[in-house]
């Protein structure tokens, strides 16, 4: 009996404007008839922009409580706020699902320590192309950009190789590579 999970954990990262939900929403979209698959939605401290960033708001009390009563899979603080996969993940992986899931590149250690198995994709983009991402969003001014851009470089644990997509091209390339790269994941 092998002691891998039978489901698999996909943690996709990438820096601020590289265009992670996008691309998430586009495989969603084109594998959902392929019940192997989950897209599992983040618990984010923050109102819902259905338009730029796929998540759930939570309030912030709300969020202490269900971290402290163990209701959520993995949290972690990223730009002031607190976010949180949901306990579904857990579900999901024990039915033996490949669940895809948008993260923080600080949380990477600890995914990895929860859930050995799991995988990460590194989504990538041109940095002209993610400041007009940034300021196509209209959440922060010219300096906010500036700044997120430049400290958005933060390295990964030197043991953890990604598969990286460059997004740099249109949605569509975007989208096939990530699914491409999705099913082969399914198929290891």
């Amino acid at each position: 009996m092998s002691d891998r999970p039978p489901g698999l954990l996909v943690l996709v990262i990438g820096p601020s404007g590289v265009g992670k939900d996008t691309l998430i929403t586009g495989a969603r979209q084109a594998l959902d008839a392929d019940k192997r698959f989950s897209f599992v939605r983040r618990l984010v401290t923050r109102p819902t922009d259905i338009d730029l960033e796929d998540h759930l708001s939570i309030d912030p009390d709300e969020f202490d409580e269900a971290e402290a009563n163990g209701r959520l899979a993995l949290t972690w603080e990223a730009h002031g706020l607190k976010y949180g996969l949901p306990m579904s993940v857990d579900t999901d992986l024990t039915l033996g699902r490949i669940v895809v899931a948008n993260v923080s590149r600080h949380v990477v250690r600890d995914a990895i320590a929860k859930y050995p198995t799991c995988r990460v994709v590194m989504i990538t983009a041109e940095i002209s192309l993610r400041a007009q991402r940034l300021a196509q969003r209209g959440r922060e001014n010219r300096d906010q950009i500036a700044a997120r851009l430049a400290r958005d470089g933060a390295a990964l644990p030197a043991d953890v190789s990604p598969v990286v997509i460059d997004n740099s091209k249109s949605i569509g390339i975007g989208v096939t590579a990530f699914v491409m790269t999705l099913r082969a994941l399914a198929e290891e």
